[in-house]
């Protein structure tokens, strides 16, 4: 005959809701998903550059949809996509030194990240828009 065992309580685990997530976990996992939407953007800037050597009427076409407010958001989000994923490249580096392993250093350098991939996206938009003539 088999004994029937006391069920036990069990920890329960945190939940989304209830555990806040470091910021370096945050980032880790921004990192990736930038270095996806990088993969995608890239495929638009190809087909911008197909366009180009192809023909006048299609780098047109290809132009007006890049150059409308959604493809411009697309290119935005691309810009700090790009600059995101630079400085993360940059951070993984430095940790490869042996330097900023620290937590609280690893935190700042997490947050830094996202303010100056900030920063540069909008002075990259600043820089093209003075470029061309728009400011």
């Amino acid at each position: 005959m088999s004994k029937v065992t006391a069920a036990r309580a069990r920890p329960l685990s945190p939940h989304l809701t209830v555990y806040r997530w470091p910021v370096t976990m945050t980032m880790s996992i921004l990192h990736r998903v930038t270095g996806g939407a990088l993969y995608f953007g890239t495929l638009l800037v190809a087909w911008w550059l197909i366009a180009a050597a192809t023909s006048e009427s299609y780098f047109d076409f290809v132009s007006a949809i890049l150059g409308s407010w959604i493809g411009r958001l697309v290119l935005f989000g691309y810009t700090w996509a790009l600059m995101h994923h630079m400085i993360g490249g940059l951070r993984h580096l430095i940790w490869d030194t042996g330097a900023g392993l620290e937590k609280h250093t690893a935190s700042r350098v997490a947050w830094a990240n996202i303010a100056l991939s900030v920063v540069l996206t909008i002075l990259v938009w600043i820089a093209g828009y003075t470029a061309r003539g728009a400011f």
